[in-house]
């Protein structure tokens, strides 16, 4: 149990720290996914490979990153809005349809963007 512990928290903090350290400019991403990478590893995961999926997750972090940053201004909700992105990016793999013609990254950038302005317009609210 313990052991499952130590994997799940592992598995949810890596993901923070890569994108905290893309967002604070150090840019520590793996390599977005080809267009081939990408459809390949969507195939396997519409099969249930679970760890395609990690692999989607991983690889379009850097997009959370990039949405993240354009609305972070204040330093002080950043893990927040890394948080809500990157719940955005796993909600968008989830759902994404590949027989639709777009690019993951394109459907996933909605997904990801929309609950970030909703948090900051409900952020700015709760300030006044």
């Amino acid at each position: 149990m313990i052991t499952s512990l130590i994997s799940n928290l592992t598995f949810l903090i890596e993901p923070i720290l890569l994108l905290v350290g893309y967002v604070s400019n150090n840019n520590s991403f793996p390599k977005p996914l080809s267009q081939e990478e990408e459809s390949h590893y969507l195939i396997l995961y519409e099969q249930g490979d679970e760890n395609a999926k990690n692999i989607l997750i991983e690889r379009n972090l850097r997009l959370v990153a990039h949405i993240v940053k354009k609305y972070n201004n204040t330093g002080r909700e950043t893990d927040d809005l890394i948080s809500i992105g990157t719940i955005g990016l796993i909600k968008a793999i989830n759902t994404f349809d590949r027989n639709k013609k777009v690019r993951l990254a394109t459907y996933a950038a909605r997904c990801i963007d929309n609950p970030i302005i909703t948090f900051r317009n409900e952020f700015a609210i709760a300030q006044k």
